[in-house]
């Protein structure tokens, strides 16, 4: 365990010692910046059923933008280390192919979760200015935060495969884009199908497309089908890393 958390904190450390982490921040700000003012303007404008949470978080656009942060945060993992030769020299030391995945992959899903901090702040400091006039729902905040956070996984683990695949980061950032956005545009294409199929197939469509799960926990409700979703996608994606990186330890 103690090798595991030293590998942790070299992946954490590395992060912040590379403009990335900074420069996914600041982008990752002006999203969140003009989709709560989008959501400002709209509550201004005329009466509405959705709160501020549901209208910052629901729009198509901001989790369109939202998959450009992954293929940031992932294509150096195994991509730069495999570049510079670094990987090999890891393998000499005591530590087990998991602990190196596990460790990058947590790396990444702290520095994930830290970026997120700023944005959620936003509701906390208007109901601060507002003096509580703007109402912002615990349960869609909560929602959201959770939605976030399990498809973050699954697009984390993603782009940790896409990275063991390559050592060239940019392939490695096309190859994660490219799935996080086919995933989420295909949750698009089922949801529209699943209009015109039996009834007794619309549970399956709720459960594979990405926009109903938004829409049902920046509502405020806490479905767990959607969690398990994501959780077992990840695992499968980060099973599938481990393969990789396995099979090129051990490759003549």
């Amino acid at each position: 365990m103690r090798t595991f958390w030293v590998l942790l904190k070299k992946e954490v450390k590395a992060f912040f010692v590379s403009p990335v982490a900074f420069i996914v921040l600041a982008l990752l700000m002006v999203l969140n910046g003009f989709s709560f003012r989008a959501a400002l303007t709209v509550l201004e404008t005329a009466p509405s059923e959705g709160s501020i949470v549901t209208w910052t978080f629901q729009p198509l656009w901001f989790w369109l933008s939202y998959f450009f942060i992954f293929p940031l945060l992932t294509m150096r993992l195994f991509a730069e280390e495999k570049k510079l030769g670094t990987l090999e020299t890891l393998f000499t030391a005591p530590v087990s192919t998991w602990q190196v995945v596990g460790a990058k992959f947590l790396a990444a899903l702290i520095i994930y979760c830290i970026l997120w901090l700023p944005g959620m702040g936003n509701f906390a400091l208007l109901k601060w200015i507002s003096g509580g006039v703007v109402e912002v729902p615990g349960g869609a905040l909560k929602g959201s935060a959770v939605i976030l956070f399990v498809m973050g996984l699954f697009n984390l683990a993603v782009g940790c495969f896409a990275s063991s695949l390559t050592s060239n980061q940019i392939v490695a950032a096309i190859i994660s884009f490219t799935t996080s956005l086919l995933h989420f545009l295909l949750g698009i294409f089922i949801t529209n199908i699943g209009k015109k199929i039996p009834a007794a197939f619309a549970d399956i469509v709720n459960y594979i497309a990405s926009v109903e799960h938004i829409r049902t926990f920046t509502n405020g409700l806490i479905d767990t089908r959607p969690i398990v979703y994501y959780v077992s996608l990840a695992a499968l994606f980060l099973a599938l890393t481990h393969q990789v990186v396995e099979f090129r330890r051990w490759r003549p």
